[in-house]
């Protein structure tokens, strides 16, 4: 099963937000927006901390 973030980048998109912004807003690294960016698996932990961030 390959994972996607699509969703994801429409929310941003719908938020006016850049993928920085979101970096800033749920506070991690480069490296997880890299990861993001190649639609590779992230830790649950980082996934709470962007829904948290983006209110959904």
């Amino acid at each position: 099963m390959r994972i996607q973030y699509n969703k994801l980048w429409k929310v941003l998109i719908d938020k006016d937000m850049k993928k920085k912004d979101l970096q800033n807003a749920a506070s991690f690294s480069s490296y997880t927006i890299a990861k993001l960016k190649k639609n590779e698996p992230i830790s649950m932990k980082i996934f709470v901390k962007t829904s948290t961030s983006l209110d959904v």
